[in-house]
């Protein structure tokens, strides 16, 4: 059972399938601490696209029961979309944000935030990466996964696909075999 219901991390909820994205210019907003669904029910109530993507994490309770929260998958960041610096306006005057940084290179972003959404909607476990490493650029060819393209990452005897968003130096990886993958270039 969840301690709160999980609220929205995205709005509106099919901005990342919406083809205008690529036209409007984007925002990562790093926020104070723990000020991430802050912000964006702060975001929503202003109609301000942006995306936030919030993971589910269990854990156990000292009686023994199993608690669901949904935590930030990237912790202080949220991103934001807008026309105009109008939406960034709104957003720093939450109260919420510390630094607002421009996205520049919009397409790769946003194919990046899409795969990241894509996996979180499969329900997939996932692991925070926060440091990227330098390695081989895959795509895999078979599975639920196929089509994703990523970076291998190896720990302890484990391949894992590494899903990054190239802006933040941040990801998230996936455990596969070798055999689901092929190089790419």
């Amino acid at each position: 059972m969840p301690i709160l219901p999980q609220e929205p991390d995205c709005f509106p909820e099919d901005l990342l399938n919406q083809s205008v994205i690529l036209a409007h210019k984007w925002w990562l907003m790093y926020t104070k601490s723990r000020q991430e669904k802050q912000l964006m029910r702060h975001l929503r109530k202003h109609e301000i696209w942006h995306y936030g993507p919030l993971i589910p994490q269990r854990k156990r309770s000292p009686a023994g029961r199993m608690r669901t929260s949904y935590v930030p998958l990237f912790s202080n960041y949220v991103f934001v979309c807008g026309e105009n610096d109008e939406s960034r306006y709104q957003a720093i005057c939450s109260g919420c944000i510390q630094k607002a940084a421009d996205i520049t290179e919009v397409d790769e972003f946003v194919a990046d935030l899409k795969q990241i959404y894509n996996l979180i909607h499969l329900g997939v476990p996932m692991t925070i990466e926060s440091r990227l490493e330098p390695g081989q650029n895959v795509r895999v060819r078979s599975g639920s996964f196929a089509g994703y393209e990523g970076t291998i990452l190896r720990r302890e005897q484990e391949t894992r696909l590494l899903v990054c968003v190239r802006f933040m130096e941040q990801g998230v990886s996936v455990k596969l075999e070798d055999c689901q993958l092929e190089l790419i270039g």
